[in-house]
């Protein structure tokens, strides 16, 4: 798993590559996700478009990032669900709870609004 940040706007794009999967991809998301809290950055955006898998303790980890955002008073979006990732999502039922995005433009500046 590769993580790399970048800024748009005022938001975060987090771009994740590689497999979201136990004792790698999820370790290092959080992680990432904490430095960034820590720096008061708190629009974030998950790019998952470079990512061909996700293990349930990957997916725990997407829901954990969520939860912990919030609670800071920020926002964590979706952008780029692959079709796998987007199945994944909506099986679990947790398509309805994350806004999720096509195109990252469309996602940015949906922060605004």
């Amino acid at each position: 798993m590769i993580i790399e940040e970048r800024i748009l706007e005022n938001v975060v794009v987090i771009d994740l590559k590689g497999k979201l999967t136990i004792g790698e991809g999820d370790e290092l998301l959080r992680e990432s996700i904490n430095s960034l809290i820590q720096k008061g950055h708190n629009k974030l955006l998950l790019n998952l478009g470079e990512v061909p898998y996700v293990d349930s303790a990957g997916l725990g980890e997407i829901v954990r990032t969520y939860t912990t955002v919030k609670h800071q008073g920020g926002t964590l979006k979706l952008v780029n669900l692959t079709k796998r990732i987007s199945d994944l999502l909506a099986i679990t039922k947790l398509l309805a709870v994350f806004d999720t995005y096509e195109s990252e433009a469309e996602a940015v500046s949906s922060f605004d609004s």
